[in-house]
């Protein structure tokens, strides 16, 4: 029987993995110091700060924890050691993520030992529903497993574009799954949320459009499952993804962030207002991020409400819009919005409700359809000038339905329906199916998306893609089919979906 982890020496500013180096000597050192232990008095002001979150460790020597206590049992049991970076010059102490095991398991340790490992942001333990939900970036994954590692590398702007557009984008969905029937879905590990999720799908953007993170002006996160009522997923973003010119003395980020809230339509409501804040020069906001992210709930099967639970997902998807280096351009929008209570979760409440069939004809399939007409018409386009069509996912016959409808054919819709894959990801669900078309897109092609919120509203998008997409796809190696077709998915059983789900949520 083995106690919690005690972090003796933890080093992080809002989550964020980091250390020290001399640049007289080179010595680092996993803390913030001012001077070097070898240098002395001569180091001070020579001391300059590294980042770990983006690198890749190697760990070094571990234990099997099989009874945690205190506020660590929720976690079950799990690996623990110490981690190296940078050729053995700094170590840190941390916990391995993403295995289920039970206490009766062989675990070989060796086996693990000297293995490459990634940096995770993740929650640290379990904590009363009126307290903070603490995070931290000492939990790692292996790197030659489900989340291999990337190198993240900001690269100078090159080619300038009239319109705004997106320049890069990232997608984070969980290793766990469970398969019923026809359709399959993403579930997060016990120590995953709404937040993480964010953090790990903004981390792939920025590794994907190689835009320094300090370029990042603004950025949004929708989405209807935050652990808190009050309280932004944004903040935590910015913070751990060091967005925005840092003020390095007190911890802040020079980044507007904020949450945005519209059911299922929560993160591509931001879009337009991304991409006009990096067109118009005066704002002074040269990129904007925008993030859809969801644990999507749903009542146990047999209660009110639980047939959702048929569909429901985990993930996140983020996009970064700017004018420079663009992969996909907007050429138009058009929104439109009715109060139309289909589905609605009260204050307070843990689970949503929907309103049966209404939430069918005079809810989803009218705001899409209108939407969708309505922008095709503006643009002078017919169903025959557009490659691919997206549309909000809740289910698979929904989106096939309204497509159909619009004139669009199968090979125009089927790329872009993610949901027999992922389960309806909420917030990032078109957003998943926007990603997994520029995933394959060619040059050229044109690219209609239309969200859906319940409550009720629709964003039509219609993108146009650039020479530099596939130029850029050889960063993307996370990329959808990745995620889908993994050798390192792990399928689990109803009894063990229903409590990662619930995660380190205490009564």
């Amino acid at each position: 029987m083995s106690s919690e982890p005690i972090e003796r020496r933890v080093s992080y500013v809002g989550d964020r993995l980091r250390g020290s180096k001399c640049i007289l000597c080179g010595k680092e050192y996993f803390d913030l110091r001012d001077y070097c232990g070898n240098c002395g008095r001569k180091s001070y002001g020579k001391m300059a700060p590294i980042d770990f979150f983006f690198e890749k460790g190697k760990l070094e020597v571990c234990t099997f924890v099989n009874r945690p206590t205190n506020k660590f049992t929720k976690l079950g049991t799990y690996i623990y050691g110490i981690v190296s970076f940078h050729n053995e010059k700094v170590r840190v102490p941390g916990r391995l993520t993403d295995k289920l095991w039970k206490e009766d398991d062989e675990i070989d340790l060796s086996s693990m030992e000297g293995r490459e490992v990634v940096p995770r942001f993740r929650r640290r333990y379990a904590v009363k529903k009126s307290e903070i939900v603490p995070t931290i970036s000492l939990a790692f994954t292996f790197a030659d497993e489900y989340y291999l590692h990337q190198e993240y590398k900001a690269i100078k702007p090159n080619m300038e574009y009239e319109k705004p557009g997106i320049v890069g984008y990232g997608v984070y969905i969980s290793r766990f799954r469970i398969r019923e029937s026809f359709i399959e879905r993403s579930v997060p590990f016990i120590d995953e949320d709404a937040i993480t999720a964010a953090v790990e799908a903004g981390k792939l953007a920025l590794i994907h459009s190689g835009v320094d993170s300090s370029l990042i002006g603004k950025v949004y996160v929708g989405s209807e499952s935050n652990p808190y009522a009050v309280k932004p997923i944004a903040s935590k973003v910015a913070q751990v993804l060091k967005l925005g010119e840092e003020d390095k003395a007190d911890g802040v980020q020079y980044v507007d962030a904020v949450d945005t809230e519209f059911a299922c339509k929560a993160a591509t409501s931001m879009f337009k207002d991304a991409a006009s804040l990096v067109f118009y020069p005066d704002s002074h906001v040269s990129c904007a991020m925008v993030i859809g992210t969801d644990n999507s709930q749903a009542a146990p099967r047999g209660a009110p409400g639980g047939e959702l639970d048929f569909f429901v997902g985990y993930g996140g998807c983020a996009f970064i819009f700017g004018m420079h280096d663009v992969i996909a351009e907007i050429e138009g929008w058009h929104s439109c919005t009715s109060d139309t209570p289909d589905f609605w979760r009260r204050d307070g409440e843990p689970f949503p409700r929907h309103g049966g069939r209404f939430t069918g004809d005079p809810a989803y399939f009218k705001h899409v359809g209108k939407a969708a007409k309505k922008l095709m018409e503006k643009l002078r386009l017919q169903p025959s000038d557009i490659q691919y069509f997206i549309s909000h996912q809740p289910n698979i016959r929904f989106p096939v339905r309204i497509a159909k409808a619009l004139g669009f054919k199968d090979e125009q819709y089927m790329p872009g329906l993610q949901v027999a894959r992922f389960g309806n990801t909420y917030s990032g669900a078109s957003p998943i199916g926007l990603a997994a078309v520029l995933d394959i897109a060619k040059p050229e092609e044109r690219i209609l998306v239309v969200s859906y919120g319940s409550g009720a509203g629709s964003d039509a998008y219609l993108f146009r893609t650039t020479k530099q997409l596939p130029e850029k796809r050889e960063r993307q190696k996370f990329n959808i089919q990745y995620q889908a077709q993994n050798p390192y998915i792990e399928y689990v059983d109803y009894g063990t979906y229903r409590k990662l789900k619930l995660g380190l949520e205490t009564d």
